[in-house]
C-alpha cells in the first residue's frame, strides 16, 4: 500500500473542496493533497455553457444518483445528478449566480450558530467574487477568483419574460443579490468571456503549479482512518489499487450533501443502528450523519413555440444554429453556446405572510422534461417554478458498506403538505406570468396542460412531473451540542471527532432562498480562515 503524508487532506474537489485547498495551499509552509473520485475538468462539455445540458442528456462527469421512490411524486425516482469531475457539480451546473436571501443566514444564526448571521457571511461572498456585472460595492466584490457576469448572447424571449412578470406586479430589481431578492432579472451566471468559470478553474487550475498542492483524481475515496477518534488519513482506490494519504494537521471532507455523510458512515461515524445493519464497526455515535436532507423541488411548466430564432430545439433550424454557434464560440466567445439555458431568474412570494420570497422562477430558453432525458421534436421554453424554503425532510443512508455503491438518497419530497400547497399557489403564478400580452408571439400549447383554476389538478400534474432543483443540503447540519440531529459545530468540525471538518452543503442547517453554488463557496471560504486561524 502506497501512503504519503500531507498536512490536510481534502476529500472531493467540487465547490467546496476546490476553494478550502486553494486557501490552504496560499501558505507555502503548508502541504495540501485534494482528492477527486472524477477526472479532469477539460472537456468541452465543461469548457463551453451550453455543454452542461448535455451532462444530464448523456450521464458524462456525473454520479448520476437517483433517489429512492418518492410516495409525494406518485411513487416516482427521481434524478440526482452531482458532478463527479474536477469542480464538482460546479463543473455541471447551469452557473447561476444566487446566494439566498439576508434571512437565511439570519435563521441559521438564531438556529444556534454565531458568527453565521448575513453581516458575518457577507465579506465571504465578496472575497470570492469577481462581479463584472455590478464591481465592487456594498455586496459584490472585485478581483475574487469566482468571475460573476451576465450573459454575453442572451436570448429576446428574456424580455418577454420581464415584461410578463412586470405586467404581472413583479417588478424588476437591479440585483437579486443585493439589497432586495424580490423581483425579477437577468440571471447572474459564474462565466468568464463567454466560457464557465467552475470551482476548478477559479481555484484551483491557476495554482497547480505550487510545489505543495498535489490533486490526485480518479481517487475513490474508500474511508477516512481514525486513530482513537482522530482522523489521522483517508484510504481511496485508484486505477484499481488501495492508497492512503496520511493528514497531519486535519481531515477535511468536501464530498456533498450525499457523499459525506456516506463517507463518515463508511467510517464508523453516525446512527448506531445504521451501521451495524451493514457490519460497520461503531467508532463514534452520531445519530445525525445523513439525516436532515431537504432539497428544492421544481414545477416545470413548458411550452412548444414556433420562435425557432428564440430556443433550443430538434429541427433543422437548430442543427444548422447550433454548428454555427460551434464556429462562433471558438472564434469570439459569443453567440447561442454561451447559454445557460436559465437565463432569467425571479423571485416572488406564492404566502404573502412569508418572511422573504418562497417561489423561484427561471425561464430557460428550451423545452426541460425531465432533466432534458425526454426529447421532443420542434421547439419549446421552460419555466421552472422551485419552492424556495422546503419542509419536507429526508435522509441519506448507506446501501452497503461499500463506498462504490451509490447512498440511499430519500428526498421525502412533498411529504410536508404544506410544500404542496405552497407550490401549487406558486405554480399558478407562474402560469399566469406566461399567459401574459408578452408572450403572445412565442406561445404555443402546453406541454402538459394544466387547469389554473384546479389546485386538485395542479396537484397530480406536480406530483407526476416535479423533481429537484439540484440542491440537496443540511446531511451533516450544523447546529449546538443542544440538537440532537446536529454533526458539526460552528468551526464545521465533526462532534466527537479531533481533526476532522464537514464543508460542503451537507452543513447548512436550513436551505438558502435559491441556487446552492455560491452558498457552498461562501461557506468554505470561511471554513478556510477557521482552518488556518487553528494553525500554531
Amino acid at each position: 500500500m502506497q501512503t504519503q503524508e500531507f498536512d490536510y487532506v481534502v476529500i472531493g474537489a467540487g465547490a467546496a473542496g476546490c476553494v478550502v485547498a486553494s486557501r490552504l495551499s496560499e501558505d507555502p509552509r503548508l502541504s495540501v493533497c485534494l482528492l477527486e473520485a472524477g477526472g479532469s475538468d477539460s472537456s468541452a462539455f465543461i469548457r463551453a455553457p451550453l455543454g452542461f445540458a448535455a451532462t444530464a442528456a448523456l450521464g458524462i462527469h456525473n454520479w448520476n444518483y437517483n433517489t429512492v421512490p418518492q410516495p409525494g411524486l406518485n411513487g416516482r425516482c427521481g434524478f440526482q445528478p452531482r458532478g463527479k469531475v474536477m469542480g464538482g457539480s460546479s463543473s455541471v451546473n447551469a452557473m447561476v449566480y444566487t446566494r439566498g436571501n439576508r434571512l437565511d443566514y439570519e435563521h441559521w444564526a438564531e438556529l444556534g450558530n454565531p458568527g453565521w448571521g448575513f453581516e458575518d457571511v457577507l465579506p465571504y461572498f465578496k472575497r470570492s467574487e469577481n462581479s463584472e456585472c455590478f464591481g465592487a460595492d456594498s455586496y459584490h466584490g472585485s478581483g475574487g477568483p469566482l468571475n460573476v457576469s451576465y450573459l454575453r448572447s442572451p436570448s429576446p424571449i428574456n424580455l418577454a419574460f420581464l415584461a410578463a412578470c412586470t405586467e404581472q406586479g413583479l417588478a424588476q430589481t437591479p440585483d437579486y443579490n443585493g439589497a432586495s431578492q424580490l423581483g425579477c432579472a437577468p440571471a447572474q451566471v459564474t462565466q468568464k468571456n463567454g466560457q464557465r468559470c467552475s470551482a476548478a478553474s477559479a481555484y484551483i487550475t491557476p495554482h497547480l503549479s505550487r510545489t505543495n498542492l498535489s490533486v490526485i483524481t480518479e481517487a475513490h475515496t474508500q474511508r477516512i482512518i481514525l486513530q482513537d477518534k482522530r482522523a489521522v488519513g483517508v484510504e481511496f482506490l485508484r486505477d484499481g489499487q488501495t492508497r492512503q494519504v496520511k493528514a497531519r494537521r486535519e481531515v477535511i471532507l468536501s464530498a456533498g450533501a450525499f457523499g459525506s455523510p456516506q463517507l463518515l458512515m463508511l467510517s464508523g461515524i453516525g446512527p448506531t443502528a445504521q451501521l451495524q445493519a451493514h457490519g460497520i464497526a461503531v467508532l463514534h455515535e452520531l445519530p445525525g450523519v445523513g439525516q436532515n436532507l431537504h432539497d428544492h423541488i421544481t414545477a416545470v411548466l413548458i411550452y412548444r413555440t414556433r420562435r425557432q430564432d428564440a430556443t433550443f430545439g430538434l429541427s433543422l433550424a437548430a442543427l444548422r444554429a447550433m454548428t454555427k454557434g460551434i464556429f462562433e464560440w471558438r472564434s469570439k466567445r459569443t453567440g447561442i453556446i454561451t447559454s445557460n439555458v436559465a437565463e432569467s431568474q425571479a423571485f416572488l412570494y406564492a404566502d404573502k405572510a412569508a418572511p422573504s420570497p418562497d417561489i423561484q422562477l427561471a425561464l430557460c430558453t428550451g423545452i426541460v422534461d425531465d432533466h432534458t432525458r425526454k426529447n421532443h421534436l420542434g421547439h419549446g421554453y421552460t419555466l421552472h417554478v422551485t419552492l424556495l424554503r422546503p419542509k419536507s425532510r429526508g435522509s441519506v443512508t448507506l446501501q452497503s458498506a461499500r463506498a462504490q455503491d451509490a447512498p440511499l438518497i430519500d428526498p421525502q419530497f412533498l411529504s410536508d403538505p404544506l410544500d404542496l400547497a405552497t407550490l401549487v399557489k406558486g405554480t399558478q403564478i407562474g402560469w399566469d406570468i406566461m399567459q401574459t400580452d408578452a408572450f403572445e408571439p412565442y406561445r404555443g400549447p402546453m406541454l402538459y396542460p394544466i387547469n389554473r383554476q384546479d389546485p386538485i389538478q395542479i396537484a397530480e400534474f406536480l406530483r407526476d412531473h416535479s423533481d429537484t432543483e439540484y440542491h440537496p443540503c443540511g446531511t451533516c447540519k450544523m447546529g449546538p451540542t443542544s440538537d440532537p440531529a446536529a454533526v458539526v459545530d460552528t468551526e464545521l468540525r465533526v462532534y466527537g471527532i479531533d481533526k476532522l471538518r464537514v464543508v460542503d452543503a451537507s452543513i447548512m442547517p436550513q436551505l438558502t432562498s435559491g441556487n446552492t453554488n455560491a452558498p457552498t463557496i461562501m461557506i468554505a471560504e470561511k471554513a478556510a480562515d477557521m482552518i488556518k486561524a487553528a494553525v500554531v
